[in-house]
């Protein structure tokens, strides 16, 4: 797998080379992500909606692995992060870097090319450069802490003033504390040190990267909690809010029920009969404050579903 990921990486790096190019063109983000059908952003990521990324903070990282585990996406998931504010989630747009060991031959095509698009500073900030308001800087840095470390509080600020979100490293940054003051911003990564980033190059931006055991695409949504990061495919998102929230809704009238003593466990915990269905249907009328979608979305869902 490993060899088949830097076969991948190579490929790319070399089709942007040739192409004269540091990142995917518009046209080839779409050709990668086939599946979505909606909106896009102008460097042709997936633009999933800001209010599913809004529902998504509540979706349990569980529901979500769990939902894409059945529809065949298992390798989604990274955990055992470092994380700067671990009681705040994260949701968001991915704008993708992939980081290699330095090479000097190909940092020079990188960097030439780069300044023949016309960026500035040094190859590490220009993932920060493409950022909009929703994106999330996700970087594979190959798990390099000393001397690996990506950013320190001033490209940290500058990420949060485009993105309003925060970082997710498979490597290192510095300054934290400088970092931990920034108001809003938010750091899952794999260590801290104070070193300068020094012997690392930039493969390529909004490009396929792993992160640990996942697979992530450029403009898929990001759900970063304490416990790890779900990242989904685009195309998926919509589906994953709703089964979760449909799942949160299910627990909070069998909990009730239970409570009340109207069930046993076993009749909440199985295959729920005509008349539980009846009473849940009636239940959902009588308590619309609790829906976190519209009543629409929700009777749209429930005709697909098997209970």
């Amino acid at each position: 797998m490993i060899k088949n990921t830097l076969t991948m990486i190579l490929l790319l790096l070399c089709t942007m080379l040739h192409a004269q190019q540091t990142t995917l063109s518009p046209e080839q983000i779409k050709a990668i992500t086939p599946e979505w059908k909606g909106e896009r952003s102008a460097d042709g990521r997936p633009h999933v909606p800001d209010r599913l990324l809004e529902r998504l903070k509540a979706v349990h990282l569980e529901e979500a692995w769990g939902i894409l585990r059945n529809k065949g996406y298992q390798n989604q998931f990274e955990g055992d992060w470092i994380v700067l504010h671990p009681d705040s989630a994260m949701t968001g747009r991915a704008v993708t870097a992939q980081y290699l060991p330095l090479r000097p031959d190909a940092d020079k095509l990188i960097k030439d090319k780069g300044k023949a698009e016309g960026r500035i500073g040094a190859p590490n900030s220009w993932p920060i450069d493409v950022l909009k308001n929703g994106d999330i800087y996700i970087a594979d840095s190959y798990g390099k802490v000393i001397d690996g470390t990506l950013i320190g509080d001033n490209l940290g600020n500058a990420i949060y003033a485009k993105s309003a979100r925060g970082v997710i490293f498979y490597g290192s940054v510095r300054d934290v504390e400088g970092l931990e003051e920034i108001k809003g911003f938010n750091a899952w990564i794999k260590g801290y040190d104070p070193s300068y980033i020094q012997q690392m190059m930039l493969g390529g931006i909004n490009v396929p990267i792993r992160m640990g055991r996942a697979t992530v695409l450029p403009g898929d949504a990001v759900l970063a909690k304490k416990g790890g990061v779900v990242f989904i495919p685009a195309h998926l998102l919509e589906e994953v809010v709703l089964n979760a929230e449909f799942i949160a809704l299910r627990d909070a009238f069998g909990h009730q029920r239970l409570r009340e003593g109207k069930y046993t466990p076993g009749q909440i915990d199985t295959q729920w009969t005509d008349e539980i269905k009846k009473d849940f249907l009636q239940w959902l009328d009588a308590n619309p404050g609790k829906l976190p979608m519209s009543r629409k979305e929700l009777d749209q869902f429930m005709k697909d579903r098997t209970w």
